[in-house]
């Protein structure tokens, strides 16, 4: 027995008390930068073959949902009295009057509107105010109006629950994340990932982001886009507006189901 096996023999010996039972002790050697390296190439080469099975799986079309979902973006620092939390209340208010049920991220500011508004509108208890949270350093707790949490761990898969659950998206005013989630429906639509669901921006600021588009995107030299990439989401000034695009599109919707 040479002296590598017998101090492993040594190491596995040793014993600690834990609540007074024995209980072998191991101590495992800290990987090599080569261990190390092959270690990463194992986990690499299932993350891909992960992400093919999700692929696959992605490509089986949803049978078509049972519920009129709308999902409503928009910033968590907006506070109740401000007029765009009464705007946001009164839109979810008049979609859950209509049938439809409300998503939200989940948390405060308009996304607590939205489940608020549904809260109110829902007078024939037949729609729900569904939430998907994400864990952040801060706005993690859910607001108390959402009565069907999600808890995701990743901005990506919470993206992606918003676009399976949704029948229409209605932007409204919002930062980083708000854009970030107008413009991923933005371009599921234009790639036609996403067919017959609507995309509503609704105020001053998403008008401005498409006049962007049209200066910056349609140049001629070349076009970074299609004149009708622009003429996706429909622009109103007004929830009253938003309401009747919604409205228009759950009747094609619900005529489909006859």
């Amino acid at each position: 027995m040479n002296d590598r096996q017998e101090n492993g023999i040594e190491r596995a010996e040793q014993t600690l008390v834990d609540n007074g039972k024995d209980a072998i002790r191991i101590r495992t050697p800290a990987l090599s930068s080569e261990d190390a390296r092959q270690t990463y190439k194992v986990i690499e080469a299932s993350l891909r073959e992960l992400w093919e099975v999700v692929d696959n799986l992605s490509a089986v079309l949803p049978p078509r949902p049972t519920y009129y979902r709308v999902t409503i973006f928009g910033s968590s620092r907006m506070n109740p009295g401000d007029q765009l939390y009464e705007d946001v209340k009164r839109l979810s208010a008049e979609l859950a009057l209509m049938g439809c049920d409300i998503v939200t991220g989940g948390g405060p500011g308009l996304m607590q509107a939205a489940n608020e508004g549904e809260h109110e509108g829902d007078i024939l208890k037949r729609t729900y105010s569904i939430g998907l949270n994400v864990e952040l350093p801060h706005e993690q707790e859910s607001n108390p109006y959402v009565e069907k949490l999600y808890h995701h761990g990743t901005f990506f898969s919470r993206l992606h629950h918003f676009v399976q659950l949704s029948s229409a998206f209605v932007v409204m005013g919002g930062g980083i994340g708000t854009t970030l989630e107008a413009m991923l429906v933005w371009q599921l639509i234009q790639v036609d990932h996403l067919r017959n669901r609507p995309l509503v921006f609704v105020g001053e600021q998403w008008k401005a982001l498409v006049e962007w588009g049209r200066t910056y995107w349609l140049t001629g030299n070349p076009d970074l886009a299609d004149p009708e990439d622009l003429e996706i989401p429909n622009c109103v000034d007004t929830v009253d507006e938003a309401v009747h695009v919604i409205r228009r599109n759950l009747e094609d919707w619900a005529s489909e189901a006859v």
